[in-house]
């Protein structure tokens, strides 16, 4: 789909002063209700301040940065500029949410120089939307610094006014995959946590949180933190002072240097975020982190299609069979014989099944895990470097066949590139990768970075890494193809400058109810999710699993929710690529409910939040953009409750062939997972339902055009 503006108004220049009397401090967002102050202090030191609806929401919060071999910024500042500006565009994602995105701000440039030696400059920019602010810092080209420049802290403050309900994890260095926690702000206590829940594999310096972090005020007032267009820089975790109730940057650093970050003059950081609005379902219609991004540099981006997929995926993890070509039946026992046992999942034979039951519901994609030699040794391991080439597939696999049959049934492959965090290895190959997908034809690739990070010393969310997830992406985007990262980068929007990023997970996945110890997610995860991790971008989260109990697999574990919240998770967890995650002879067994999966979309033109409460339950319905039809998904957390629905977000003038897939009367996540109920009805504009969701439950509506 080609990339252009629609209806865009050029940035207006309101006005640029330079005298004392006449510069601008304040900004307003376009419908006044968030405003921004600047200023400096006595001691030269620069702070702002925001307000929402006249409240005080983020009070003199302080702003500046220690170096390497030279002095810090934060200090002996003089404002010797400030101009302000307006700019309006709507543009068009190429896949997402919604097709026409609105980007309008009211711009405040200040920029600095110290009134002291070395006089040096430094300017901030702040953008204010309706619905909160960015803010970043520009290095501008100057002779009193230059060349590189070594930051070892930023010190960006969040001075918050109350003690706010807060729905975090831990500021780790190498995972996302926690579980949130809900506490006041003055309650969180990262470490303690940590050692809770004995994570040995992280990392974790500092009484810090990870973003983004969102937070519930006793007045209603919604505030989520984040960050947008990290690019050459390190991941900004929110050191917590829980008595004074600030909150504090954070950057994720590296055992092997002094400093955090590395940058050559001139350069700017990323956006620091903050997301405000008084109610939970605006925080996600909000497109502030998307917005802060530049547009597309890809160009035509339409050799990806935004798909469903199944795969060899689940089976994997319920230990049915196995990603290594010598593995033992026992999960936590590795073989290296290097013949295969009869267990190993990416057969020939196994992924034509996939295909075939694809090509029959509707579903555009296979995922393959475990094709390629180097899973005898891909983790666990200290030399893991070399293990994988991602080009030599097991002798029970045989690519051409399997693509070339995909072809026949009209069903793409999608490839899967575990790195198993050797970085070094995965760059010298990536040509080689992308390019057997490219002859091939595949435009999609699951990558992985599972284990810690070599070379060693590195952190999955400090500059090296920030550096390898981008550039990988960037490559690909040479052949065509579109990234599905697993223990990324957190998102951060830029999947609008390079709409190759398509996905990724970056928070406890499904898989963790198929083994975790601790008894998988429990039901609230995802109504946090929704308000939290899903702010930030696509989630491949891989819904949709049938067999609830899998008892004749594990019996100790489960998914905790209801087959219809299984439903509902296509709609309300955001992805251009959606898992059928399940085995095929549990969707086999389920044709009724298999039917929503078969006629769900993926790629949307509208989305409204009907409803919500961060961490209780979410409603949301989308407007799939090939065909007009409507599809509305809902979840609760461990409470069962009523939701009464309003259809107003229809079609003028248009009757709809509704499914409704819901939670029968004696459905409980645990107890009866499986009860559900289907039912056909029409629908309108004017139509209204009251519908009850089961502890840990959901619904799903298709609405068809009729």
């Amino acid at each position: 789909m080609k990339a252009f503006l629609l209806n865009i108004t050029l940035a207006l220049l309101l006005f640029s002063c330079s005298t004392k009397d006449e510069r601008v401090t304040e900004i307003a967002s376009p419908n006044e209700k968030v405003v921004v102050d600047f200023n400096i202090n006595k001691q030269g030191r620069p702070f702002y301040l925001v307000k929402f609806n006249n409240q005080t929401v983020v009070d003199t919060s302080y702003l500046g940065f220690e170096f390497k071999d030279v002095p810090a910024f934060h200090k002996n500042f003089i404002i010797k500029n400030t101009s302000t500006s307006t700019f309006n565009e709507t543009w068009q994602m190429p896949w997402g949410e919604q097709l026409d995105v609105v980007n309008n701000y009211n711009e405040l440039r200040i920029e600095l120089q110290e009134k002291t030696t070395p006089e040096r400059f430094l300017n901030i920019v702040f953008k204010v939307y309706d619905d909160g602010i960015g803010f970043r810092y520009e290095f501008p080209e100057q002779a009193r610094l230059r060349g590189e420049v070594f930051i070892t802290e930023e010190h960006t403050e969040f001075n918050l006014t109350e003690d706010y309900k807060t729905f975090w994890i831990p500021g780790d260095w190498d995972i996302y995959e926690h579980l949130y926690n809900t506490t006041n702000l003055s309650e969180i206590d990262a470490l303690q946590y940590a050692n809770h829940k004995n994570l040995a594999q992280t990392y974790i310096p500092e009484n810090a949180v990870n973003t983004p972090v969102t937070m519930v005020g006793k007045d209603g007032i919604h505030l989520s933190f984040h960050e947008a267009a990290l690019v050459d820089y390190s991941g900004m975790t929110l050191k917590v002072d829980t008595e004074n109730l600030n909150l504090k940057s954070n950057l994720v650093g590296s055992k092997n240097t002094d400093y955090k970050v590395k940058r050559s003059m001139p350069f700017n950081t990323p956006w620091r975020t903050i997301q405000i609005t008084d109610n939970a379902p605006d925080l996600i219609e909000s497109k502030l982190i998307v917005n802060l991004n530049e547009p597309n540099k890809l160009g035509d981006v339409s050799w990806f299609k935004p798909m469903k997929y199944t795969g060899v995926w689940w089976e994997m993890h319920l230990g049915k069979s196995s990603w290594d070509y010598g593995m033992t039946q026992d999960m936590s026992t590795w073989t290296d014989g290097g013949k295969s046992h009869g267990r190993h999942g990416a057969t020939t034979e196994n992924v034509k099944k996939f295909i075939d039951f694809s090509a029959k519901n509707n579903i555009g994609g296979v995922l393959v895990e475990g094709w390629n030699t180097g899973w005898e040794h891909w983790i666990g391991f200290e030399d893991r470097e070399g293990v994988f080439d991602f080009v030599t597939p097991y002798p029970d696999y045989d690519i051409d066949e399997v693509v070339s049959y995909g072809k026949e049934k009209g069903v793409s492959i999608i490839m899967h590139h575990e790195t198993s965090a050797a970085t070094e290895t995965y760059t010298k190959q990536q040509d080689t990768a992308y390019a057997l997908m490219q002859k091939y034809g595949m435009h999609a690739v699951k990558s992985g970075y599972v284990g810690k990070i070599l070379p060693e010393g590195e952190y999955h969310h400090g500059q090296y890494m920030v550096n390898h997830y981008n550039n990988a992406a960037i490559k690909a985007a040479k052949y065509e193809v579109a990234v599905n990262a697993h223990e990324p980068i957190k998102a951060t929007g830029l999947r609008r400058t390079y709409p190759n990023i398509i996905s990724r997970e970056g928070l406890r996945g499904q898989e963790f109810n198929a083994w975790s110890s601790d008894g998988g997610n429990p039901p609230e995860h995802l109504p946090i999710v929704a308000f939290t991790r899903m702010l930030s971008g696509p989630i491949d989260f891989t819904p949709g699993i049938f067999n609830i109990k899998f008892d004749e697999y594990k019996k100790d574990n489960q998914v905790n929710t209801t087959i219809a919240q299984q439903l509902a998770l296509y709609v309300v967890i955001y992805s251009p690529v959606q898992m059928a995650a399940d085995l095929v002879e549990h969707y086999e067994a389920n044709p009724k409910p298999l039917q929503f999966i078969r006629d769900v979309g993926v790629d949307w033109d509208k989305s409204v939040v009907l409803n919500g409460e961060v961490g209780d339950y979410v409603t949301i319905a989308r407007k799939e953009r090939e065909t007009g039809n409507w599809f509305v998904g809902g979840i609760t957390d461990e409470n069962a409750r009523s939701l009464k629905l309003d259809f107003s977000f229809l079609d003028e003038d248009q009757s709809y062939e509704a499914i409704i897939y819901k939670d029968g009367e004696n459905a409980h996540w645990n107890n009866n997972p499986l009860d559900i109920e289907i039912e056909k009805t029409e629908f309108d504009k004017t139509s209204q339902l009251t519908l009850k969701l089961a502890e840990g439950g959901g619904f799903a509506i298709s609405l068809k055009k009729k």
